[in-house]
């Protein structure tokens, strides 16, 4: 770990372009005591197709953001505290390599790396910069992360009802509990997931009744007795046709305009010294 590297003018610099990058858009990531530990170029699974996203670890956080311009401007940035962080390695396929999911309960996705080589050095990083993370905050480890959601090109047809086939009049929903991939018939209902919003939110038909099932019984055992009238768990939920609302946030939005970063291209202009991973 690089905690020399704290409060010194070399990382002040090397966080400076960071947030200059991001520009007027990003947050503030200069904090005190806070390193930026490395930086490249991961593969994110999203919803319609895997995207170049660069991501930068710090030794608190993780920030990662869609690629606008040759090394030189990103935008959507996401923000996640390493406390809240669990990694899965995911199995080897001939059509997919060097990848594994990074894992909160807000959310959960896939990434992969150029090789087998890059991604244990990131994970390595991560799994350590967790463990302090944990350590310095008296965290435990997360146990509830969210569903990665699958990819729209995984199936042609509603993983629930297996009937429905999407089509270009056909939209494809995802379930905010489970991530399957759904028709609008077989996700109707809405239900109020804390961890994830704070207002209901799409889940399929077998989520929503095995949710429910789990409120009346939570809230059965705290008053002793079922309870009448419209339970809990109802108030706030909607049911009915899709809304406007309920389109993937920003991954689909923010792919537009994304740029390639030419091999030749040096990402710093200052001249500072870069490497993937400071040591």
């Amino acid at each position: 770990m690089v905690d020399y590297l704290a409060n010194t003018e070399i990382n002040s610099q090397r966080i400076a372009a960071v947030e200059s990058c991001f520009g007027a858009s990003g947050q503030p990531l200069a904090l005190p005591g806070r390193v930026l530990l490395g930086e490249g170029v991961l593969t994110k699974e999203c919803r319609k197709k895997a995207k170049p996203r660069i991501f930068f670890l710090f030794n608190d956080i993780l920030v990662y953001g869609s690629i606008v311009l040759n090394k030189r401007k990103y935008r959507s940035q996401h923000i996640i505290p390493l406390e809240e962080v669990t990694l899965e390695l995911l199995p080897e396929t001939l059509q997919a390599k060097n990848r594994w999911m990074i894992k909160t309960a807000k959310k959960s996705f896939v990434v992969s790396a150029a090789s087998a080589t890059e991604r244990q050095e990131w994970i390595n990083h991560i799994k350590e910069c967790v463990q302090r993370q944990l350590l310095a905050t008296g965290l435990q480890p997360s146990t509830e992360h969210a569903a990665p959601w699958i990819p729209d090109k995984a199936t042609d047809i509603c993983m629930r009802c297996t009937q429905t086939r999407f089509s270009a009049l056909t939209r494809r929903h995802h379930c905010r509990k489970c991530g399957f991939v759904v028709c609008a018939e077989c996700s109707r209902e809405r239900f109020l997931l804390p961890r994830l919003s704070p207002k209901p939110l799409r889940v399929c038909s077998l989520c929503f009744r095995e949710l429910a099932a789990q409120k009346r019984k939570e809230e059965a055992e705290e008053l002793g007795t079922g309870s009448a009238g419209q339970p809990a768990y109802l108030a706030g939920a909607v049911c009915g046709a899709s809304s406007g609302d309920d389109d993937d946030s920003d991954e689909d939005r923010e792919g537009s305009g994304d740029g390639v970063w030419p091999s030749h291209v040096e990402f710093y202009s200052s001249g500072v010294s870069w490497s993937s991973f400071h040591s």
